[in-house]
């Protein structure tokens, strides 16, 4: 079946050894048969000024930096643009806020991200209203990070999954995806996505590395039984979307560990069908044999 691997990074500082990115990236979605991939806009910016005349939005590296005007990806890729908060404020809000325009007005910018938990505020913080707004009008997906990071100096608060709760009331017309189940508060991202009906989960990083299947579930099977267990209590399959997060996970490993923890009955919405539904913009992206399933 075709696949589309919903969370990704490209990133700016990639190891080359086997290859400049677009080439790998290339092959293992072809291996994969992943026919779109969206990567997560990511940095950490410096400014020259204080405070900064615009705060643009962060975007994936592919070798080069990302065109706005043409995009310079492999076709079958798109991007969330991420969001930092930091540095934003009145004198720079309306030019940030065009900046962001500028990137939604084009085919491939599919969404905005919020690295909760590295960023230092909660998702329902008003600093964030203006970009919930523009994902209103522009009729995009909002990604937060939830659950653990990669950052001993992230703080778990801010990533609760339970903070999502209250923004997907305040913007119930805006879609929400929490990034990695809320992993480990597993339990509390289900409950806040069952009770909301504005809020999907997307299953990239629950695993890191090249992971063979039956060795993790020889070593984390109440993990894995946990995982199965909370999805059949949310009885919601088209909330789930797959995603890897690579490459701190193996595409194509975790790929195989994903079809078996999901029911099989459901892997077309899951690892297909939901994303085009939540990720509106990419049906204009794939060829017509791979939207038809809506």
């Amino acid at each position: 079946m075709e696949i589309i691997d919903v969370h990704l990074h490209f990133f700016e500082n990639f190891n080359a050894e086997n290859g400049p990115m677009r080439q790998q990236v290339k092959r293992m979605m072809e291996e994969n048969n992943v026919v779109m991939a969206i990567a997560m806009g990511s940095g950490r910016p410096q400014y020259q000024e204080n405070p900064p005349r615009v705060i643009p939005p962060l975007l994936p590296h592919m070798d080069a930096p990302l065109d706005l005007a043409q995009y310079n990806f492999l076709p079958n890729t798109a991007y969330c643009a991420g969001i930092n908060p930091h540095g934003l404020c009145d004198a720079n809000r309306k030019a940030t806020q065009e900046a962001f325009a500028r990137a939604l007005s084009t085919p491939h910018c599919v969404g905005l991200k919020i690295y909760a938990g590295y960023q230092y505020f909660y998702v329902d913080d008003p600093i964030y209203y203006p970009f919930y707004e523009l994902a209103e009008q522009f009729h995009v997906p909002v990604v937060i990070h939830t659950g653990d990071t990669a950052n001993p100096t992230a703080l778990l608060k801010y990533s609760h999954p339970l903070t999502v709760d209250a923004v997907a009331v305040n913007f119930p017309r805006v879609q929400f995806v929490m990034a990695h189940y809320g992993n480990p508060f597993i339990v509390e991202a289900t409950e806040v996505a069952k009770k909301n009906p504005n809020v999907a989960i997307d299953l990239s990083g629950m695993a890191v590395g090249d992971i063979e299947p039956d060795a993790f579930f020889a070593r984390y099977g109440g993990y894995v039984q946990h995982l199965r267990t909370w999805m059949a209590y949310l009885d919601s399959y088209e909330k789930l979307l797959y995603g890897t997060d690579w490459p701190l996970a193996d595409m194509g490993s975790y790929l195989r560990l994903m079809q078996a923890i999901v029911p099989e009955a459901h892997h077309q919405e899951v690892f297909h069908d939901n994303a085009l539904r939540i990720f509106q913009k990419l049906n204009g992206l794939l060829p017509s044999s791979s939207s038809t399933a809506l």
